[in-house]
């Protein structure tokens, strides 16, 4: 398969790519179909699947105590990237996460992947909120998503995890990262998470993938910034249309971003969550068309809950 960034800076047009999760376990893999199909029209360059690692939970006990498991609640990356590659044709492009994945873990989904002809990745920390990150042996696990790449680019170079020849890697990985327009969470400011995306893409990250924002001067700024500090990879602005009230207030607390103050107010008015899904996908759309106008290499949405959205969106854009 093509590798994205080939994709992105070949294409004369912004592209249309989109973000899925795979289905919570006992569910079919139908329900990932229904919401590719959905969107097919809009001639999607790559799907993005995201990675899951397990939960500890804790489970009470008749005496009073908890005992302490794990789950899984989604099935794997890998096989689902597989299998929408294989059904479409589509380039697909599983998340890789160090958070609650070993070492040995990520060699082995690599050399699956590697084996299937799946040669596009993103690479990512991942959350690390419902994993006890503190039990990690940084021997065994990456800690940071630079430390993911380099173990990604020892693989590419034919070097496993132990220092022993790997062969057979005829196709090395090309892969994104991420980057945050307002900032990630735990960085001390914008200055010092310039530097970490720099190092990215120094390090070999082809392309970068924005945190989902709503105010378009914030991601503009953020380019900006990034070329003058010597970040000259596409930047793909990640878009997600709001469809439920309540994600006004919810998505600024889990993802730390800001809802423009005139999107506010009119979420604000809305009395019901189908006139807030309306609101947003009016917002959404604005928003769209003036990035296409000032010319991102591509548009990637994210897609969890707001499939529907998203097709209104794109229906008006491409």
């Amino acid at each position: 398969m093509t590798a994205i960034a080939d994709k992105i800076n070949s294409s004369d047009s912004p592209l249309f790519s989109f973000e899925i999760l795979p289905p919570l376990k006992g569910n079919s893999v139908y329900r990932v179909y229904s919401i590719i199909d959905k969107l097919l029209e809009f001639d999607p360059s790559y799907i993005n699947i995201t990675s899951h690692h397990s939960e500890a939970i804790y489970i009470p006990q008749e005496d009073g105590s908890h005992r302490r498991t794990t789950i899984r609640r989604r099935p794997g990356t890998v096989a689902i990237a597989a299998a929408i590659q294989n059904k479409y044709g589509i380039p697909t492009v599983p998340h890789i996460i160090c958070k609650g994945f070993s070492k040995d873990e990520t060699e082995y989904a690599l050399l699956d992947l590697n084996f299937l002809g799946i040669t596009n990745l993103l690479l990512l920390r991942g959350d690390s909120k419902s994993i006890e990150t503190q039990k990690q042996d940084p021997e065994k696990f990456n800690q940071f998503a630079t430390d993911l790449q380099k173990q990604v680019n020892d693989f590419n170079a034919g070097i496993g995890i132990d220092g022993t020849k790997i062969e057979g890697i005829d196709t090395p990985f090309s892969y994104g990262m991420a980057c945050y327009p307002e900032k990630h969470e735990e960085a001390p400011n914008l200055e010092f998470d310039l530097e970490y995306a720099k190092m990215k893409v120094d390090n070999g990250a082809k392309y970068l993938v924005t945190q989902m924002f709503f105010d378009n001067d914030k991601y503009f700024e953020f380019v900006d910034r990034c070329r003058q500090v010597g970040i000259n990879v596409p930047i793909i602005p990640g878009i997600k249309p709001i469809t439920k009230a309540h994600q006004m207030t919810v998505l600024p607390r889990v993802f730390h971003i800001d809802i423009p103050e005139a999107f506010s107010r009119e979420l604000m008015k809305c009395d019901s969550d189908a006139a807030a899904a309306a609101c947003g996908v009016e917002w959404c759309i604005s928003q769209c068309k003036e990035l296409i106008e000032k010319g991102v290499p591509g548009i990637h949405f994210y897609t969890h809950y707001a499939s529907d959205s998203v097709q209104k969106v794109a229906k008006s854009i491409y």
